[in-house]
């Protein structure tokens, strides 16, 4: 417990100190935002605000994380290193794509194919990863089993898996990038799924099959470590959220974006609560059916559905002010997770 409350403080600390010095950084070297010209009416004053600021939120969670070890004399877990693994990864595939972006001066970045080419080496190298490296107990970081609140049915072939862990990476990691529209909306919803899987992975330790045989025990392998890593990312995120907040003085970027996309997936698979994530980051999954939901019906009907895709921007045409929206999508995906972590604790209780 020590570790998560170490992590927590020290990713919090160093973005909050760092951010007002990047913000500054940013803006001599106009790094700002570029904005869609087809998107609502109201961002066009966002022209030019600081961006890459998910820079900080990667720093501040790997110093998070470290720095806790460093402090109780431990040594970083296999499950912990894969993890941060696929979130630096990640962060480094949507730095290029800002980066493209300010550099250019446009609203794209990287090509859908280099941008998936990016992301798919780093995910393929982390799904392979998890199925390495056994402990004394032969648990591995992860398992090719499907799971919701624990492994499920058969073993998948490893091929099947990777192609399943690279659905979940890339998905999530651009599910978090669309919700990234409004000010603080994103951040704020990672906050809270980082909060349940810092809830899960104590919960896991305490309930591990490693201290007792019990019927329910959970054969995860390093459980305390991934709740150490969400503690740490978390701090990072709330740090930056100071900033964020309507209205931001600074965006996460596809920087911040794809990298806590892959961070929430990277935890799923390793606590093996693959299914569950699509509960605990339910709003990401919302916002991403609004726009399949948009270019579906127009495809095949000409018409849409929505004012405009994502969903928050269909609430913003219809006159709510953005900090309404991102409050009542906060409460949403707070009741969401709520559920999530109800269901992990109830399908846990004796029968």
């Amino acid at each position: 417990m020590t570790g998560i409350l170490v992590a927590a403080a020290l990713g919090l600390i160093v973005s909050m100190v760092t951010m007002p010095m990047v913000i500054k950084l940013l803006f001599r070297f106009k790094f700002g935002q570029e904005v869609r010209d087809d998107g609502p009416e109201g961002h066009k004053t966002k022209q030019g605000t600081p961006t890459m600021g998910g820079v900080v939120i990667i720093v501040g969670a790997v110093i998070g994380y470290f720095g806790a070890h460093l402090v109780l004399l431990t040594r970083p877990t296999v499950s912990g290193l894969l993890v941060m693994g696929l979130f630096v990864g990640m962060g480094f595939v949507g730095f290029l794509d800002d980066f493209i972006k300010i550099y250019r001066r446009r609203s794209l970045g990287l090509r859908s194919g280099a941008k998936a080419l990016g992301q798919g080496i780093i995910g393929i190298g982390f799904a392979v990863g998890v199925t390495m490296f056994p402990n004394g107990y032969t648990y591995t970081p992860g398992s090719t089993h499907l799971s919701f609140l624990r492994d499920f049915g058969p073993a998948l072939m490893l091929p099947v898996f990777v192609v399943w862990a690279l659905f979940l990476i890339i998905g999530f990691s651009n599910a978090v990038n669309l919700a990234d529209g409004l000010d603080g909306l994103a951040t704020g919803a990672t906050i809270l799924s980082l909060v349940a899987y810092v809830i899960i992975g104590n919960w896991q330790l305490r309930q591990s099959c490693v201290n007792a045989l019990e019927p329910n025990c959970y054969t995860v392998r390093d459980p305390l470590d991934l709740a150490v890593v969400a503690a740490a990312a978390l701090g990072g995120c709330i740090g930056f959220l100071w900033y964020n907040a309507p209205p931001a003085k600074i965006f996460m970027g596809d920087t911040g974006s794809l990298a806590l996309g892959g961070l929430i997936v990277g935890l799923a698979i390793t606590t093996r609560t693959q299914l569950l994530l699509l509960v605990i980051g339910g709003l990401f999954v919302l916002i991403t059916m609004s726009v399949m939901l948009q270019v579906g019906s127009f495809r095949l009907t000409g018409k849409r559905i929505f004012r405009m895709a994502p969903l928050q921007h269909h609430f913003e045409l219809k006159g709510w002010a953005e900090s309404t929206i991102v409050i009542r999508f906060w409460i949403i995906q707070g009741l969401l997770v709520g559920v999530g972590i109800g269901l992990f604790y109830l399908e846990w209780m004796p029968r």
